[in-house]
């Protein structure tokens, strides 16, 4: 198995406040098959009601994040799957509750995690 993030940044969500409540409960209804099916491992959606802070090895802490690197928002899930195909399939799940495109990507493996 292969634990894959499918995700999409907030922005892309361009809905009404009642299309948004409905999205969040269908949504949920995805989350709560993948759970059932065994392959959810996390997920959950990034606060950008708080700014993103850089800490270094020695404790300093800088606002902002690494500069090439456009801002992370949005919501996230990381499911264990059998191959890209199905990640592809949950993927398309999630686009349709969330009525937005949802980016695929892969984790590499390490046996300690």
């Amino acid at each position: 198995m292969t634990k894959y993030l499918i995700s999409f940044p907030g922005e892309a969500m361009v809905l009404t406040p009642e299309e948004f409540v409905q999205a969040g409960i269908d949504a949920h209804a995805v989350l709560r098959e993948a759970k059932a099916a065994g392959v959810w491992v996390f997920g959950g959606g990034l606060s950008e009601e708080v700014a993103p802070v850089r800490v270094s090895a020695d404790g300093t802490v800088t606002p902002g994040t690494y500069e090439p690197t456009r801002r992370i928002e949005g919501g996230y899930s990381i499911l264990d799957l059998p191959s890209r195909e199905a990640a592809l399939e949950w993927a398309a799940k999630f686009a349709a509750a969330c009525r937005c495109d949802q980016e695929v990507r892969e984790f590499m493996d390490d046996p300690e995690s």
